[in-house]
């Protein structure tokens, strides 16, 4: 091996460690802004509030109403925020649905028939769940009910 090849390839050996040294550095360098960034994204998410869901009350409602021959099927969807309150609630949806079933049996198909009185019938069961969930358990995640289906027969 003559002089020429051996200054040749010990210059191409530290040039090849100069550029992974360079390299290591530039990726050291760069490791705490990558963390930091990802950290910035963990408390937007964080900062955003408690989830909100919907737990439907399943399965449907489906009750006799005071007149003979006449029964109302319901579903019913609750509002709910954060996923603590979501499990105390399904912790006590037995009771919820009880309640519900001897509320709504009690009606008659007259006074379900317009609007207003649907509006009115579901005001009267947000209070009535407000009501049974600050009774039984403090949850004051509940914030309200809906009706995704509402058929009088």
């Amino acid at each position: 091996m003559s002089k020429l090849e051996y200054t040749f390839g010990l210059i191409t050996t530290l040039y090849e460690e100069t550029v992974r040294t360079f390299i290591l550095l530039i990726s050291l360098m760069l490791l705490p802004m990558m963390t930091w960034a990802n950290s910035g994204e963990k408390k937007a998410d964080e900062s955003a509030g408690p989830v909100i869901e919907y737990l439907e009350m399943k399965p449907k409602f489906t009750v006799n109403l005071a007149e003979p021959k006449k029964y109302l099927m319901l579903n019913v969807q609750l509002l709910v925020e954060g996923a603590d309150h979501l499990e105390v609630i399904k912790k006590h949806m037995p009771v919820l649905r009880h309640e519900m079933i001897l509320m709504l049996s009690g009606m008659k198909s007259t006074d379900l028939q317009s609007m207003e009185q649907r509006e009115a019938l579901r005001l009267k069961t947000k209070q009535m769940i407000t009501d049974l969930l600050s009774k039984i358990q403090n949850s004051d995640g509940f914030r309200d009910v809906f009706f995704s289906e509402f058929l009088i027969n």
